[in-house]
């Protein structure tokens, strides 16, 4: 059996990682820079930072993937070697992960542009994009698929269809709510939770987002929609505001606030709960202590 749906199966609560983007600028990661870029360029910086999380308890490290689609690739000099990228990312995920025993999933965010009706994008060329993506991690040794930040129907079934043609992966539906309970598409967690948990999906759930307060409201009306289906939680530490100095976001939501609020995610039936941007290895830690 897939080693990611054995140990949700057991009824562990898994926690998953923290921020890649935040903790990388931090790093050095230069602001224009595709992270993914770091795959061939820089591989040290990002088993590092994802060592640090498995070290601080992370379950479950994401690889560095979240623009690793082809479509999305456009501003990376790398395009060309799309699926090599996404081989070699969950190669490094996976030495991170091996120091606690950890599960590996596999990144995949928004391409980038907005499909037909509303943008120009096909919806045949973005089920491909994320095929190729889908097919490129599982052959890396991704135990799950996770397509993640997203914020309208249209692409996230496009990817969805995508993945599931190419593997037979479990897929995670993640969207974020950045408009309170509103993806920027008006979508809603409702329609959300119905859509996919009926298409399949292994876990719906929430990532990146507001405050954590909203993102609990959020958390509430998927549980509420369809009961005791497993959700996958990874807020922000909170709104960022931005550093005059360093030109950096710094989120307010330290470690207690980030436990506090994973306890009652928990408590509504998320069965992974993580960080997204701002949540640093002591986050992490901070979680996995409230929820283990």
């Amino acid at each position: 059996m897939n080693k990611f749906l054995e140990r949700l199966n057991s009824g562990e609560i898994l926690v998953a990682d923290g921020a890649t983007g935040s903790n990388l600028q931090k790093m050095g990661l230069k602001p224009g820079k595709p992270p993914e870029d770091l795959i061939i360029d820089d591989s040290d910086t990002l088993l590092k930072l994802a060592s640090s999380f498995a070290l601080a308890g992370s379950d479950i490290i994401l690889t560095c993937t979240f623009g690793g689609t082809r479509m999305r690739m456009k501003d990376s000099k790398y395009q060309d070697r799309t699926p090599e990228v996404n081989i070699r990312a969950a190669e490094i995920a996976r030495k991170a992960a091996s120091l606690n025993g950890g599960l590996v999933a596999g990144s995949m965010g928004p391409v980038g542009a907005i499909l037909k009706p509303y943008g120009p994008l096909e919806a045949d060329d973005v089920r491909a994009t994320f095929a190729e993506q889908a097919k490129a991690l599982a052959d890396g040794g991704v135990d799950l698929l996770l397509i993640e930040t997203m914020f309208s129907f249209e692409e996230t079934t496009a990817a969805f269809e995508g993945a599931k043609s190419a593997t037979d992966l479990p897929i995670v539906i993640s969207f974020s709510y950045d408009r309170g309970t509103r993806t920027m598409m008006g979508v809603k967690p409702k329609d959300v939770m119905k859509r996919y948990s009926e298409m399949g999906a292994t876990l719906v759930g929430a990532n990146c987002g507001n405050t954590l307060a909203n993102m609990e409201l959020v958390v509430q009306e998927y549980a509420a929609t369809v009961p005791n289906f497993p959700m996958w939680v990874k807020p922000n530490a909170g709104v960022p505001h931005m550093d005059i100095e360093t030109e950096q976001g710094v989120y307010d939501m330290g470690p207690a606030d980030m436990a506090d609020f994973a306890k009652r995610y928990v408590a509504l039936g998320a069965k992974v709960v993580g960080g997204c941007c701002g949540n640093t290895p002591e986050h992490i830690a901070a979680i996995v202590k409230a929820v283990k």
